[in-house]
């Protein structure tokens, strides 16, 4: 048993509200610059409807994930090592921009400059690819809300799939039809096939927390990575030549700060902690021939942490005290194992991915809230759950490779928490028949439950800091904004690259920062005249427009 870290994340879907400060958040912070324009490394979906990249889910199509071939042993949906290198100077299948969507922006400069006339000015939208006029027909977003469901939604992989194994299992009436939302990151897998199509290496898992980063100086642009990863959380920066993806903000985890997506949910429904895990095992666990058997096989790799045997080995394996502290302490392994109510995102991807999903209950309790009920009594909740609005089997497609069973029961056990805890929220005696029918007992679900729906800042995120004594390990080149040659390589105006027309508008780009940092100088008054950015500004001087003219100042210029 070779015991290793991995930083996960669980999400509860019942509490995302669809707001998307996620994404721009993000964006704001990892994707705001040149040549990633149409990049989001944390998006919202809105289930059902065919995400981003468009309809990512087919695997038929863009070949991504593993397989077992007839011997039984793991293999690149894409082929093997020979037939890979054989295509290596040829785009392998993957999304087209199209399937993205052509990033755009608005001319503002024609509202502002236009004369003043009869006629109201229009600002056009451009592309921000080609700066040329476009039309806007596709989006990271373009599914929000249902928006187009009842004419697009069959286009939904999923949807396809439950529909042929049950014509009648999803309709799209407008009485009978159904959302929630589906935020996506990189799962950070155990087993991820990005970095085994990566024909330079540049791809890697660090070991001391498993999170799956680019190394920037060998990534050689191939693009094989994109096509092999089912998630299609790889990303291609056509400025600078190289492959970019979210890095779980290990920055700010190694000094104990949540990721920028999880610091900024409205709906706290991010949970970050570490899991134990074999990864001797992995392989083995990849290969589990059935795919529904493919979700417990992920779940035995997971260690208990109160193990006296797992402590012992993970010892050994030099993982220090607070790090299985912060484990024995961890939310999401209390999800995914001990509550078992988290579930992965397409296990039959064969990717062990990392981020796992608490599925939906919420719509049953609104429908039957709306039609009088009881909406949280035992029964009426039970009774309800085979009648889902949210079918069951849409949920096994995403979760548990088609196991209806395991999603039921994942409803049932969140469905039990809330009628046990309506009793005592309304002064009655516990009803510890609920939570036996769950197979749960009273003590556990109402620990669930403070976990759930009441857990404070420091119970939702348990990040054991980086040690100094790890510090050289930790000089990683994954961040996509520290390389030669990359999108801070050179400089350019205070406000990011031709700020105001068709070109990304980014913040004040770090080499401006750095030459005024090193400067013996003061900040020049004519680079920030009028245009300050108080997020950057060095503090040397007070730079042209941060201040009202003095009077004298005025007077002189008059004279």
């Amino acid at each position: 048993m070779r015991v290793m870290a991995q930083m996960g994340m669980v999400m509860n879907l019942d509490k995302c509200i669809g707001c998307h400060t996620c994404s721009v958040t993000c964006k704001q912070a990892w994707t705001n610059r040149a040549g990633t324009e149409y990049v989001w490394f944390n998006n919202v979906e809105t289930r059902p409807g065919q995400g981003y990249p468009r309809r990512y889910e087919d695997q038929e199509q863009w070949r991504g994930g593993w397989t077992i071939n007839r011997r039984g042993r793991l293999k690149l949906r894409t082929g093997g090592r020979m037939r890979r290198l054989l295509s290596i100077f040829s785009s392998p299948v993957q999304p087209k921009l199209e399937d993205y969507y052509e990033p755009w922006t608005y001319d503002y400069r024609t509202l502002i400059d236009a004369p003043l006339g009869d006629d109201m000015p229009v600002a056009r939208p451009k592309s921000l690819i080609t700066g040329e006029d476009t039309k806007i027909t596709w989006s990271a977003n373009w599914d929000d809300n249902l928006g187009g469901v009842s004419e697009m939604g069959m286009l939904d992989p999923v949807v396809e799939k439950v529909r042929r194994e049950s014509e009648d299992a999803i309709k799209f009436q407008f009485e009978q039809t159904f959302m929630f939302y589906l935020p996506r990151i990189c799962e950070h897998c155990l087993n991820p096939s990005c970095m085994a199509s990566c024909p330079s290496g540049a791809i890697y898992k660090r070991s001391e927390d498993g999170i799956v980063l680019v190394d920037q100086d060998r990534c050689r642009g191939w693009r094989q990575c994109i096509t092999g990863c089912p998630y299609k959380k790889m990303y291609f920066n056509h400025k600078t030549g190289k492959a970019e993806k979210c890095t779980m903000c290990y920055p700010r985890l190694e000094v104990g700060i949540p990721t920028i997506c999880s610091e900024t949910c409205v709906g706290r429904l991010r949970y970050l902690g570490l899991f134990l895990y074999d990864a001797d095992g992995v392989t083995e666990a990849a290969s589990t021939p059935n795919e529904q058997d493919l979700y417990e096989a992920q779940l035995n790799l997971i260690l208990d942490p109160d193990d006296p045997a797992v402590i012992q080995a993970a010892r050994e394996q030099d993982i220090p005290e607070d790090w299985l502290d912060a484990a024995r302490r961890s939310p999401v392994y209390a999800l995914a194992k001990k509550y078992r109510v988290a579930l992965p995102l397409h296990p039959e991807y064969r990717t062990m991915p990392m981020v796992w999903y608490i599925p939906p209950l919420s719509p049953i309790v609104d429908l039957l809230r709306d039609q009088g009920h009881d909406a949280e009594a035992a029964g009426t909740l039970f009774g309800a759950i085979e009648a889902l609005r949210i079918p069951v089997e849409y949920l096994a497609e995403l979760f548990t490779a088609g196991d209806a069973t395991i999603i039921t029961t994942v409803l049932r056990r969140l469905a039990g928490m809330r009628a046990y805890l309506r009793d005592i929220t309304l002064g009655r005696e516990a009803d510890e028949s609920i939570a036996e029918s769950v197979g749960m007992d009273g003590e556990t679900l109402y620990a669930m439950y403070r976990l759930l729906a009441i857990a404070k800042y420091e119970d939702r995120y348990v990040i054991p800091t980086a040690h100094y004594e790890q510090a050289h390990d930790l000089e990683e080149l994954g961040c996509s904004l520290d390389f030669d040659g990359g999108p801070y390589a050179n400089a350019s105006a205070p406000f990011g690259e031709a700020s105001g027309t068709p070109t990304p508008v980014a913040v004040e780009t770090f080499q401006a920062l750095q030459d005024r940092q090193t400067s013996d100088s003061r900040a020049s008054g004519d680079t920030m005249r009028g245009r300050v950015n108080l997020l950057n500004w060095d503090g040397n001087g007070a730079p042209g427009g941060l201040f009202p003219p003095r009077r004298d100042d005025r007077e002189g210029e008059g004279s």
